[in-house]
């Protein structure tokens, strides 16, 4: 069933369209995860309701648009998906049915900047070592490349096993579970920070290897060397783009949804879960309807899903608050969207990411004099050119092009506007927001100055942005953090300590397109008894 945004819409309205009262299984949210797990159930004989807050579906893959602009607000790039064969690639096949393609970004997929000094990251791992060892040419270079790369495969490798214990029913977790997430959480619970410093002495070159810790979302003294290794590994061969944009994600996924019987809720708030005799049975939405059924699946995040959907009697009953309190939210962002009255061609503007740096190679130290002083200099800026990537991106919008550019902030800086309905917090949050515009701007018009006279449209997301239309309490955009001590957590997992209700998304499995997909295929995995994964690759 193809999708055709022309003549189609995404799913229904739930304040206009009929809903039942009962369903075999309600996912709440509509991130990667939870159309995943929505369809595999859906497949496998049960009436699902997916339940989204947001007026669009499909989470962090969704777009936005504004006077003939679209910007996705997640997917920025995609890795391991150009190669039919890769574990990836396969899994999106089966849920899009082939119909989502990926456009390759080149010989370049990022670019590291530190001053002046700018370091290519090449698409496969022949063409990654030897870019890095022009900029690093010694033997001793080149070991601690050669070890970083062994240890980046042999980390990935072991974390195969790890995730497939999260599926299994708790008599099978109890008996194998320690063997198998053993050889992983040797990688795990070690920081990044401390995997490299004992490779090598060059400071510049770690600096340069965790260049994208952006993508996950904390430097190198804090991440889990495991998260770490799992990020770079994704992109060894290269970055992709789904061709048509990240909005074409749910429209190749939900038709399949509504094919197989199912359905998908736009504008659809879930107030609390309905438990009965210790068993979720349902949910309560935002206007009093019950909706019930015998399996809810939260794609919501773990805070939300025990410390708001879950009653309180139950929570306390369970000690789920306890739980919560043993995780932390991710970092936070904004993110500046820019049109241009001109094409990506026309411009020049590359398909390759820039990652820039303040001079020093310290990425934990530059964080920190940010957060102390926030006049200092950005700690990151990462900026994206999603209509250059996407070679669909002219026929949708002729003439016109897209930038974004995103860095750190803390949630504290905006707390004091967090009570303030959304387009109505006031002047001095304008005013601040056009203060983040300009010092963004910066570093995109310092390496790409072209672009100065064509921006028509510029338009900044902050974490409250996030928290609006995501329920991220902090306006997270990685769900939990991955530092170590995520990795040890066993309740991280599809099944949780009340009856009924699932987890999908990436607080089970990591951030990322990548993580979130999985995560489906193990909370249906869960459910179903089934090995999803395998079955689907056979």
């Amino acid at each position: 069933m193809t999708y055709n945004p022309r003549v189609s819409r995404l799913g229904r309205s739930y304040k206009q369209a009929p809903v039942d009262e009962r369903y075999d299984a309600i996912v709440i949210g509509s991130g990667l995860g939870g159309m995943t797990t929505a369809l595999l159930l859906a497949q496998r004989g049960k009436r699902v309701a997916m339940l989204e807050r947001h007026y669009v579906l499909g989470g962090f893959t969704h777009v936005f648009r504004r006077k003939g602009y679209e910007w996705d607000v997640g997917v920025h790039y995609v890795g391991e998906v150009h190669r039919p064969r890769s574990i990836l690639r396969q899994l999106f096949d089966h849920v899009t049915d082939g119909e989502l393609r990926w456009a390759e970004m080149g010989e370049v997929y990022d670019r590291i900047v530190f001053g002046d000094e700018e370091y290519p990251l090449r698409a496969g791992v022949s063409a990654f070592k030897e870019g890095l060892r022009e900029k690093f040419p010694t033997a001793a270079h080149a070991k601690a490349i050669d070890a970083y790369v062994d240890l980046v495969f042999s980390a990935v490798a072991s974390s195969r096993n790890y995730f497939i214990e999260k599926a299994m029913g708790s008599l099978s977790s109890w008996a194998a579970g320690g063997l198998l997430r053993r050889k992983y959480l040797r990688h795990t619970r070690k920081t990044t920070w401390e995997v490299l410093r004992s490779l090598t002495d060059d400071l510049r070159l770690i600096g340069v290897l965790t260049g994208q810790y952006g993508d996950y979302g904390l430097p190198p003294r804090q991440s889990s060397f495991g998260m770490h290794a799992s990020l770079v590994k994704h992109y060894f061969a290269g970055g992709c783009y789904p061709v048509g944009g990240s909005a074409r994600i749910a429209q190749t996924i939900v038709p399949r949804i509504e094919a197989a019987g199912g359905v998908a809720f736009t504008n659809a708030e879930v107030e609390s879960l309905l438990v009965e005799d210790g068993t979720a049975v349902g949910v309560r939405m935002d206007d009093g309807r019950e909706i019930r059924a015998p399996l809810v699946i939260s794609n919501t995040g773990v805070p939300n899903t025990f410390g708001r959907l879950v009653p309180g009697p139950e929570r306390e009953r369970l000690g789920l608050g306890g739980l919560t309190q043993r995780v932390q939210p991710s970092a936070s962002h904004v993110s500046l969207y820019i049109g241009l009255d001109r094409t990506a061609e026309q411009l020049r503007l590359p398909r390759a990411n820039y990652w820039i740096y303040p001079d020093e190679y310290d990425h934990d130290l530059s964080i920190e004099r940010f957060l102390a002083d926030e006049s200092a200099p950005l700690p990151v800026a990462y900026i994206s050119f999603p209509s250059a990537k996407d070679p669909e991106f002219e026929s949708r919008h002729p003439g016109r092009a897209t930038i974004e550019v995103v860095t750190l902030a803390p949630w504290e800086r905006f707390e004091r506007w967090a009570d303030r309905p959304w387009k109505k917090r006031g002047s001095e949050y304008a005013e601040y927001k056009e203060r983040l515009t300009q010092r963004l701007l910066e570093p995109l018009l310092r390496f790409e100055p072209q672009v100065r006279e064509h921006i028509e449209l510029t338009e900044l997301s902050t974490p409250l942005s996030t928290r609006h239309f995501t329920a991220y309490g902090h306006g997270e955009i990685y769900g939990l953090s991955h530092d170590p001590e995520r990795f040890e957590h066993r309740f991280l997992r599809p099944r949780t300590p009340l009856r009924g209700l699932y987890l999908t998304g990436q607080d089970i499995v990591t951030c990322g397109v990548g993580g979130a997909l999985l995560s489906g295929f193990l909370t249906a995995s869960a459910i179903t008894g089934e090995n999803l994964v395998m079955k689907t690759l056979g």
